[in-house]
């Protein structure tokens, strides 16, 4: 079975992309070269990543003592895949790249995230050169970002620390100036950390020349002390290894040292390390005038101070591509276990009398509560990747739209991000479950690969920002911000749904349904804040999260619907037929949840936030 008719559909029968290419910065691109790449991005994933998904969970990176063995098949995978030119695929054509729409980048690099999440597709890297092409210097563009788009260097994001985790606020990581002149570096103001960082995905392999972290740390005030929360914050350039402001290596080890690799439940094919700055282990001499200063090179980024600020924006591309792979994942899933329904026989149907065991078996699929989990599967998996989808759209609206759409576009997606990231991460999990069940008891044994899929995909409701934060971030500051304006352009996108759902009768009941889920949730948005108490309202705010993504996505799956019908003359009527059904399925079964979820959102019911420690 093939993502391809799935992703086609969506990308020029329902988001439009090919009228992309009718604006300027896409001109010299059409459906062939999005095709194009597609084919290409397609057979890599086919070739170099998908029959070594197993490979890479069994054999985990480790550390010899000098550096992180990978296996031969990641190598070749992330030359295969630097070399198709992804890593740079939305970039200007003078930083090497293809001036893509990003609309296409994330479509094509679904193959890879279906393929083999573990293995990656260098989401990070690209992450870590966008923020650079936003932030950094001119020549921190050219020595930096473009070698990482060139795939020469990886790059990664260190935020997290042993004693502070998600508390970013909390971190201790200290950056001083390197001597009297520091500031005088081409490179950029010259400081030397000194700190530890857990949990950094790609922090120490050979699969580059160079690894380049982004690494948030503080600088201390006049009195020597850092700043208490957030706002002491700054930004740094930390490399691997030290290069020259052609971005030569010079042959110098920064001192990063690796202290130990973390072992997970799954993704077990990407390393993730603790990470040591300035230890010790790989003095560096100090430069310039001034006394000498130990630590980590590091350059800053943007201005003093505002690194939280700079950090978003690679915090935020990595949401939406963590709710891509969360999709992937349980789309790979789905494929699976719906093969295997089709061809696995058991069971007999039932009749009036029972039973006729005199009868032949029947395959699996022919049962209605196997038919209801992989409709299900469909409706999340297929539902989270149209939403991903609609999310790079705007993200392309964002940047080449015109001034009032742009501005419209950013605001929709401060709204949708932590939906983008939080929905997929935890109901194509529940398809990566159910895909499980589908299997019976061959699908929790490692015979078959949704076990493995269920594993990989567990860590996406905890990287990029855990539930409760995105929930926090959704009902506590981005439903508010400029006012609720985002909320209402949300709400004027999914009433102009309903307005054209509403004159097709088929759809016309969903379109009612629907517009009762948005009075709803704005309901409860306001009633969660009468009190005007932090702590009221985001007492439940997960559960408000999650009454939120299903009228999202119930919305996307009625404007899916939509296409489909108005494509059914010349597309396939059981691909149409398939998508009506995922629709009903979606309010039948799923959309009824929000009413339970909001109404501890609407109450501020205290249950959870009152229990006292000592009562578990």
């Amino acid at each position: 079975m093939s993502l391809r008719p799935t992703l086609d559909f969506l990308l020029y029968d329902w988001l439009a992309a090919e009228s992309l290419s009718q604006r300027s910065r896409f001109a010299d691109h059409s459906r062939e070269t999005f095709d194009a790449v597609f084919d290409t991005c397609e057979r890599i994933a086919r070739e170099k990543y998908a029959p070594f998904n197993r490979t890479v969970d069994t054999q985990e990176p480790h550390f010899d003592g000098e550096k992180v063995i990978l296996p031969q098949a990641t190598h070749d995978a992330q030359k295969a895949y630097a070399a198709s030119g992804m890593l740079s695929a939305a970039q200007d054509y003078e930083m090497g790249g293809m001036q893509l729409p990003y609309t296409v980048e994330a479509a094509a690099n679904a193959f890879f995230a279906m393929a083999s999440v573990s293995i990656g597709s260098g989401m990070l890297t690209t992450g870590n050169a966008n923020l650079l092409m936003v932030h950094g210097t001119d020549l921190q563009k050219e020595v930096f970002a473009k070698n990482e788009f060139s795939g020469r260097f990886s790059g990664t994001m260190c935020l997290s620390e042993p004693q502070a985790g998600s508390s970013l606020s909390d971190v201790t990581t200290r950056a001083v100036p390197d001597g009297a002149d520091h500031e005088n570096d081409p490179l950029g103001p010259r400081y030397r950390l000194k700190g530890n960082k857990m949990w950094i995905s790609a922090g120490e392999h050979e699969l580059t020349d160079n690894i380049i972290h982004l690494v948030l740390a503080k600088i201390p005030g006049p009195d020597g002390k850092l700043i208490p929360g957030t706002r002491g914050i700054s930004l740094f350039i930390v490399p691997k290894k030290l290069v020259n402001d052609k971005g030569e290596l010079t042959g110098v080890r920064n001192d990063v040292a690796l202290a130990g690799l973390n072992h997970k439940l799954g993704w077990r094919g990407t390393t993730n390390t603790l990470l040591n700055f300035g230890e010790g282990k790989y003095p560096v001499p100090s430069t310039g005038s001034g006394p000498a200063v130990s630590g980590a090179v590091g350059y800053l980024v943007g201005k003093p101070h505002e690194g939280l600020r700079c950090m978003f924006h690679m915090m935020n591309e990595a949401r939406i591509g963590v709710g891509m792979a969360a999709t992937m994942l349980g789309m790979a899933g789905y494929h699976a276990s719906l093969e295997y329904a089709k061809n696995r026989p058991q069971g007999r149907p039932m009749g009036l009398g029972g039973k006729d065991a005199a009868q032949p078996q029947v395959r699996i699929i022919e049962h209605a509560d196997v038919k209801r989990m992989l409709l299900a599967q469909k409706a999340y998996c297929e539902g989270a990747l149209a939403l991903e989808l609609y999310c790079a759209r705007l993200v392309d609206e964002q940047h080449t739209g015109t001034p009032e759409t742009a501005d419209e576009a950013r605001m929709l997606l401060e709204v949708l991000t932590p939906i983008a990231k939080s929905w997929p991460s935890e109901w194509c999990l529940e398809a990566n479950s159910l895909a499980i069940q589908v299997h019976g008891g061959y699908g929790y044994t490692r015979d078959f690969p949704v076990e493995q899929y269920w594993r990989d995909n567990r860590l996406n409701m905890i990287h990029e920002g855990t539930h409760g934060i995105q929930g926090m971030d959704l009902l506590g500051r981005k439903v508010l911000m400029e006012g609720g304006r985002g909320l209402a352009l949300l709400a004027a996108r999914i009433n102009s749904t309903i307005e054209r759902a509403i004159q097709i009768p088929e759809l016309a009941v969903y379109a009612n349904a629907l517009g009762k889920a948005l009075q709803h949730v704005g309901s409860a948005t306001k009633a969660a804040w009468a009190t005007g108490k932090p702590g009221d309202a985001l007492a439940n705010a997960v559960p408000y999260m999650q009454a939120f993504g299903h009228t999202v996505l119930a919305w996307i799956w009625l404007d899916v619907a939509l296409a489909s019908i108005a494509a059914d003359a010349t597309k396939s009527i059981a691909a149409c037929a398939g998508r009506l059904g995922a629709t009903r399925y979606f309010y039948h079964y799923e959309l009824p949840k929000i009413d339970a979820w909001l109404k501890v959102v609407e109450t501020r019911d205290q249950t959870c936030a009152d229990l006292p420690e000592e009562a578990f």
